[in-house]
């Protein structure tokens, strides 16, 4: 009896010094993403023909982690074309809307995924969705990537990479 409360008591400890090491691994990553990403770079890879091209002509974007688990983002293409009065007309609307990427939500981490949950976007049918992106750091450089998926432009199957440089 006293050796089976030993073993027990023992694979406890283990379990509490494992899972102990695990969410110190988890903020320690949390911790590198927390602040505010300037875009460096952002291409998708079609996975028909392998082509890769950039997302937009010249993209500008930011991406903010709160320690409090909350993210926002915006993309645009720099090149956009301002509309000719106070008001755009429905033609200029939709060149703006369909040059933006935008969402806030939360996340999470898990493994080398980090999860984007929008609570609101630019394009309702990514709200209340998990946007799940690999990631992985590279120097002073944080590298998103999309699961093969279809682009929300194109609609053609590809990889979407973004790389943030951290604003300090």
């Amino acid at each position: 009896m006293n050796k089976l409360r030993f073993v027990a008591g023992a694979f406890i400890v283990v379990m509490v010094a494992a899972t102990s090491g695990q969410r110190t691994a988890i903020a320690d990553e949390r911790d590198k993403l927390v602040g505010t990403w300037k875009l460096v770079s952002a291409v998708s890879d079609d996975l028909t023909t392998g082509q890769k091209t950039n997302i937009y002509k010249m993209p500008v974007g930011f991406i903010t982690y709160g320690a409090d688990g909350r993210i926002m983002t915006i993309i645009v293409d720099s090149v956009r074309k301002k509309p000719t009065a106070n008001v755009a007309t429905a033609a200029e609307a939709e060149a703006l809307f369909r040059s933006m990427v935008a969402y806030a939500g939360t996340y999470t981490i898990k493994g080398n995924q980090v999860i984007h949950r929008p609570d609101v976007s630019w394009n309702e049918t990514w709200t209340g969705t998990d946007q799940i992106r690999d990631y992985k750091f590279d120097g002073e450089h944080l590298v998103l990537a999309t699961a093969p998926s279809p682009d929300p432009f194109t609609g053609k199957m590809s990889v979407r990479s973004l790389v943030w440089e951290k604003i300090k």
